[in-house]
């Protein structure tokens, strides 16, 4: 064999060996990692979900601690401030319209669930339900609180929050993210106002009438109770805007 044969082969012998030699420090590196148990397959791993959870029962403890301080702060915001009496008035009302206050009277709760997971069409001439058509989506609880409001709900508490101005109803999948909480299927709306002025807005809202299209189809859940005397408590959690701000040029 020829020295320029030689001179070709060796890079490929050479090759060959860094491939084996990384092969090998993936493999390590892969025991170390796992300790011997399948990557894959570990519960032990954290799912997003399991993360989730955990920030929602941290934010409620927030929310908890928030609520206590602002009880302080309300204590001593009673003392003679030296302000009026329709200064007083003013701040109370607006209290009530940023839903910071407690709010009482008739209501009702509209209450949202899933169709059972093996359901089938109910009704003649209706397709066989796909997977999407059998689990409540956020328009549907958007399209509730907007009917509501819509019929002059003076409060609106979704699950155990009370909603205000920068309330967002946001799914993922079919669980709600609420002002940093999780929830889960069934869904209760809660709203103060007349029950017979909402339950009107909530049978004229066309995004309804094609969700209790589905509820007849596939047994999507709903169901409206009436309330004699109810109280909303009011938003306890933090009211801060965040916002962006431009970045500064550097000259």
């Amino acid at each position: 064999m020829s020295n320029s044969e030689h001179s070709h082969r060796r890079p490929v012998r050479l090759l060959t060996l860094a491939v084996f030699a990384l092969a090998g420090l993936i493999f390590v590196t892969s025991f170390n990692t796992s300790k011997g148990t399948n990557i894959r397959t570990d519960d032990s791993l954290l799912k997003l979900s399991d993360l989730i959870h955990e920030r929602s029962q941290k934010n409620a403890a927030l929310e908890d601690s928030t609520s206590a301080v602002r009880r302080e702060v309300d204590a001593l915001a009673e003392r003679d401030d030296g302000s009026t009496r329709a200064e007083d008035a003013r701040l109370k009302a607006l209290q009530k319209a940023a839903g910071t206050e407690p709010v009482s009277g008739r209501a009702l709760t509209v209450t949202l669930d899933d169709a059972p997971p093996d359901a089938k069409a109910r009704i003649p001439n209706v397709p066989e339900p796909q997977p999407n058509d059998l689990v409540i989506h956020q328009q549907d609880l958007q399209a509730v609180v907007n009917a509501l409001w819509q019929g002059g709900a003076r409060g609106i508490r979704v699950m155990d929050q009370r909603l205000i101005s920068t309330s967002a109803v946001r799914c993922v999948g079919n669980t709600l993210i609420l002002q940093g909480r999780v929830y889960s299927p069934p869904y209760k709306v809660t709203a103060v106002g007349d029950p017979g002025t909402l339950q009107r807005a909530l049978a004229a809202s066309p995004a309804l009438q094609n969700y209790q299209a589905y509820v007849n189809a596939y047994g999507l859940g709903w169901k409206v109770d009436e309330h004699g005397a109810l109280t909303l408590p009011g938003y306890s959690g933090t009211v801060d805007l965040h916002y962006a701000k431009p970045v500064e040029s550097r000259s």
